[in-house]
């Protein structure tokens, strides 16, 4: 098809926009050099309601802003209650998770699997997560990409360096804290964005909103009967939500990016607030995302002016260049790149983390003993991965991937709902052990891919079943190992949640402590300093 021009006008909106989120990043570069604990958790001092729009900004990416919509337009709204689930697990999160977390003050979720189950199960969990981030952050930057190649003549490789290379850049300087304000500012950016889409969508159309609901009706666009029906042709919402579930948990609870922010606000209370801040934040994007999907549909079953074989995962930024006045289309691309840049810049500082914590503190200390203090490391992996990123996302503009959301949320439910299922084991049982979690962890993993190659489920349900054969698999094998192998009586009391108190119970620093060495335990009602 024939590419519009984005104008001068459009491109000034950008650019100021785009050097806006790099001077977040120079203005933090002090604070984000004194150490690695300010560059990877700000010494916590961000304030709930920053921490909680951080939150969101980081989990709504341009996977969200660009295929929500998509999504709409193809089918309906029942991808949905995906939004709602969250709610399921907050309660959950506030009471054990956050708590838990926050007791053992850790800069990454995965150094607790090595207290629980060893340093093996902790650098699994590391790597994946890398190995998982490198291929989200890669998608975030091709959806970008695709939507300015897809409207313009200009060359991939020239936005995916404005989208990839500037958010490698003001990471690089501004640490964790640069990267929660940048998400803050990006977070109202991308909000506001939608809004706009929304009203000059619906002005755009001849009847406006009664006719985009009229439309919508007549061609079940929303949610009816059909969608509750489990295996039905329609995606059904009970496996919907259950699969968010996992997925949220996934999120929440054995994602680096998410977990950093729950040691970065100035105590459990305010962790908790943040968490409030972000599920109401995810109940506005049902109407703003998913609405526009829905007025998208109207708007072209009317003027029918859609190009033929159009690939839909450009579909937003497509009416935006050619159907929105010039200026307010700048603004709106700003706002897909800020989408973007929230989960880019979240991304990469947590990979770095784990990196720089996980693998190379952990195996290769100072030969003094004492920690390092210099960030010089952690930068160059934030260089390191994004450069690759930028990589594969080229690789994906050349190959004109559509349809990205169910490849994210696939790629998720094989590689990283199973983690997920790792944690619970370790927090809630007494029972798992490090035989058994692997063997969960690969169990799991193998039943969501059977489950991918094997039914007409949604992605939703690859995600309910590699946390569902994770935890079974990894319990069952657990129980097994410790009746054949027996118990060390040497061992601790592994680092759980357990009885009616749910005390938390932490064993010493060494990986096995001798026989009468003290426990440290503490009540989850404790303050935290």
């Amino acid at each position: 098809m024939e590419t519009p021009g984005l104008g001068g006008l459009n491109w000034a909106v950008i650019i100021v926009y785009l050097l806006g989120t790099l001077a977040i990043g120079v203005w933090f570069t002090r604070k984000a050099s004194t150490g690695t604990d300010s560059f990877f958790t700000a010494n916590g001092r961000i304030p709930a309601w920053a921490a909680g729009f951080s939150i969101y900004a980081t989990t709504l990416s341009a996977i969200t802003y660009m295929s929500t919509p998509e999504q709409a337009f193809l089918t309906d709204w029942s991808y949905a209650a995906g939004n709602v689930a969250i709610f399921a697990i907050i309660p959950l999160l506030i009471w054990f998770y956050i708590p838990f977390f926050r007791k053992l003050n850790v800069t990454t979720a995965y150094e607790y699997l090595e207290e629980r189950f060893g340093p093996s199960i902790r650098v699994i969990g590391s790597v994946l997560f890398v190995l998982f981030h490198v291929g989200r952050v890669a998608i975030v930057i091709y959806l970008p990409t695709l939507a300015i190649s897809s409207v313009t003549d200009i060359n991939p490789a020239v936005v995916a360096a404005a989208v990839g290379v500037l958010s490698i850049i003001y990471t690089f300087l501004g640490g964790i804290e640069g990267v929660i304000w940048s998400d803050v500012v990006q977070g109202i950016i991308l909000l506001l964005g939608a809004v706009l889409i929304l009203v000059f969508g619906i002005a755009a159309i001849n009847g406006g909103l009664g006719t985009v609901v009229t439309d919508a009706v007549n061609d079940d666009k929303f949610i009816t009967a059909k969608n509750w029906q489990i295996g039905g042709a329609a995606a059904a919402i009970p496996i919907i939500f259950l699969g968010s579930v996992f997925n949220n948990l996934h999120q929440y609870t054995a994602s680096q990016d998410v977990v950093q922010r729950y040691q970065t606000t100035t105590s459990l209370k305010q962790t908790a607030r943040s968490l409030l801040v972000n599920g109401f934040l995810a109940l506005l994007t049902i109407p703003l995302f998913y609405g526009i999907g829905t007025v998208l549909y109207s708007y072209y079953q009317h003027s029918g002016n859609l190009p033929e074989n159009f690939n839909t995962s450009a579909l937003v930024p497509y009416f935006v260049v050619t159907a929105l006045p010039v200026g307010v289309a700048g603004i709106l691309i700003a706002a897909i790149f800020a989408a973007a840049q929230s989960t880019i810049s979240s991304s990469l500082n947590s990979i770095s983390a784990c990196v720089t914590v996980d693998l190379r503190d952990r195996f290769f200390p100072r030969k003094d003993g004492q920690a390092r203090k210099g960030v010089g490391f952690a930068r160059m992996v934030i260089i390191v991965a994004g450069a690759f990123s930028v990589a594969v996302a080229l690789y994906l503009s050349a190959t004109d991937q559509a349809e990205t959301w169910n490849l994210f949320l696939s790629i998720t439910g094989l590689f990283g709902v199973p983690l997920a299922g790792v944690f619970a084991l370790g927090i809630f049982t007494k029972r798992a052990n490090t035989v058994g979690v692997i063997g969960g962890l690969i169990l799991g993993a193998a039943t969501a891919f059977w489950v991918q190659q094997n039914t007409t489920f949604t992605p939703f349900a690859v995600s309910a079943a590699a946390f569902v054969g994770a935890v079974l698999f990894g319990y069952l094998i657990s129980a097994i190992a410790g009746a054949l192998l027996g118990k060390n009586p040497h061992d601790v009391v592994p680092l759980t949640i357990y009885g009616k108190n749910s005390e938390y119970v932490r064993r010493t620093s060494s990986p096995v402590a001798p026989a009468g060495t003290p426990l440290v335990t503490t009540s989850p009602n404790d303050t935290v300093k």
